[in-house]
């Protein structure tokens, strides 16, 4: 996330950082941040990320890259937001996720429609021109809730 930023900045963006309190005492915070917001608690950090945003994107990462983006594309799932979610497919880092996701449609676990609710690509760029220009469908959650 720093490097990112740091990019940012360098172009002459503004970078809002949120941090819950307790990582700002392990001094994990950005120094050159546009603003940083700090918030008691992960929960309020995610919450606050999804209120500013106007579309998520996933770069390569670890569990917490993973658990925030599933968050907010579930939330897009069940329709408490309907904000587009992306992926950042870095030189195929999320192909196996990607493929994760297709077998979950195929075993019936995923509606395709909420498939179609991850836009993946390679290239920054276009990616977000794909998210500028995508409006998440609204679509019931539950398979077979017709048939119960």
């Amino acid at each position: 996330m720093g490097a990112l930023a740091d990019a940012a900045l360098n172009a002459g963006g503004e970078v809002i950082g949120i941090i819950p309190r307790a990582l700002v005492e392990k001094e994990v915070a950005h120094p050159r941040l546009s603003e940083l917001r700090v918030v008691g608690s992960m929960h309020e950090r995610k919450a606050l990320m999804a209120e500013l945003s106007d579309a998520f994107i996933a770069l390569p990462g670890g569990y917490g890259t993973f658990e925030e983006f599933c968050e907010v594309l579930t939330w897009t799932q069940l329709g408490l937001q309907r904000k587009p979610c992306g992926i950042l497919n870095v030189e195929g880092y999320y192909d196996p996720l990607l493929t994760l996701f297709d077998r979950a449609v195929a075993e019936q676990f995923l509606k395709p429609v909420h498939r179609g609710l991850v836009l993946a690509g390679s290239d920054p760029e276009s990616l977000i021109v794909r998210l500028l220009e995508h409006d998440p469908p609204a679509a019931d959650k539950w398979i077979g809730r017709k048939e119960t």
